[in-house]
C-alpha cells in the first residue's frame, strides 16, 4: 500500500512504513506542510500494531536540505519577524519526540545531503544508515540563527562540546565517514550497497522480538540522561518485562534446541 501527499510519500509494505521526502527538485527542503503530515505519518505508525518498523528517507539522491526558506521569505512574510521558538514547540518538536520515544525501531537512510533540521530529524532516529556520498550539515549560522530541533544536545553527546562547538559556529559539516568513525551514525555503506544494506537491516528488525526492541530503545534513551544507580534500576526494569514476554522463552528454546527462533 502506497500514498504520497505533498512532498511527503507514504509507503507500507508489510510490516514496514517507509517515509519519503519527496520533493527532489528542491532537495527534499522542508516544508510546514511537509513536516505536519510527517507527524500525522508517525502518530499512525506508533498506534498501528501491524507496523513494525519505520524508515525515513529522501528521494532523488538526497534526505533533506533542511527547512525551506522560502517559506521564511522577509519580504513575503506578513507576520515578521517569525516567532521561531513557537514555530519549533509546534512542527518539530513533536516529530523529533515521535522519532525518539515511538516504541517501534526507527532507521534513517541518508542518500546525500541532510541539512540543518533535517540532519536533526535523521539523528533522532533509533539506526542511521548513510550512502559514502551523503553529507552532514550544519549551516544555521551562515543564516544568523543558532541551533535547534535538539540538534545542539545530540551532537554534544556523539562528537562531544569542543567539535560540537567548532562545527556550529563555523557552518560545518560531516561526510557519512566522518559521521560513521565519530558514532553519530550508525554506519557508512558505498552508494550503490545502500538499498541492500538497508533491506537487510530492516528485515533483520522486523523479524526480533518486539519487546525486546522496545526495551532497548527505553533504556539508552534512560542512559543519555539518567545517574548511573537510576539507569540500572530503569534497565533492570526494562529486562524484565522483556523476559516476560513470550519471545525469550522461544529464544531460549531456540538456543538450547539448536534452531531459529519464530519471534511473534
Amino acid at each position: 500500500m502506497s500514498s504520497s501527499a505533498s512532498s511527503l510519500a507514504v509507503e507500507r509494505i508489510g510490516g514496514i512504513l517507509r517515509l519519503t521526502f519527496n520533493h527532489p527538485s528542491r532537495r527534499n527542503a522542508l516544508t510546514r506542510d511537509m513536516l505536519v503530515r510527517l507527524r500525522e505519518a508517525l502518530e499512525t505508525a506508533e498506534r498501528d500494531e501491524a507496523v513494525r518498523a519505520v524508515v525515513l528517507t529522501g528521494a532523488g539522491g538526497f534526505f533533506s536540505a533542511g527547512q525551506d526558506l522560502s517559506e521564511r521569505d522577509p519580504r513575503t512574510v506578513d507576520n515578521w519577524p517569525l516567532d521561531l521558538e513557537r514555530i519549533q514547540a509546534e512542527l518539530y518538536h513533536p516529530v523529533i519526540r515521535l522519532l525518539r520515544t515511538m516504541p517501534k525501531p526507527v532507521v534513517a537512510v541518508v542518500p546525500g545531503i541532510a541539512a540543518g533540521a533535517a540532519a536533526a530529524l535523521a539523528l533522532a532516529t533509533d539506526i542511521v544508515l548513510a550512502g559514502q556520498s551523503a553529507r552532514f550539515a550544519f549551516p544555521f549560522v551562515n543564516v544568523g540563527l543558532s541551533v535547534d530541533a535538539g540538534l545542539g544536545w545530540v551532537l554534544t553527546r556523539s562528537l562531544g562540546p569542543a567539535r560540537t562547538r567548532a562545527l556550529l559556529m563555523t557552518g560545518g559539516a560531516l561526510s557519512a565517514e566522518e559521521a560513521a568513525a565519530a558514532g553519530m551514525i550508525w554506519r557508512c555503506v558505498p552508494d550503490a550497497a545502500l538499498a541492500s544494506t538497508e533491506q537487510d537491516l530492516v528485515q533483520s528488525l522486523i523479524s526480533a522480538p518486539q519487546q525486546a526492541l522496545r526495551s532497548i530503545k527505553s533504556a539508552i534513551a534512560r542512559a543519555e540522561g539518567d545517574a548511573f544507580d537510576a539507569y540500572l534500576l530503569h534497565e533492570a526494569a526494562q529486562q524484565g518485562m522483556a523476559g516476560k514476554a513470550p519471545d525469550y522463552a522461544d529464544g531460549v528454546l531456540a538456543f538450547l534446541q539448536r534452531r531459529k527462533p519464530n519471534f511473534a
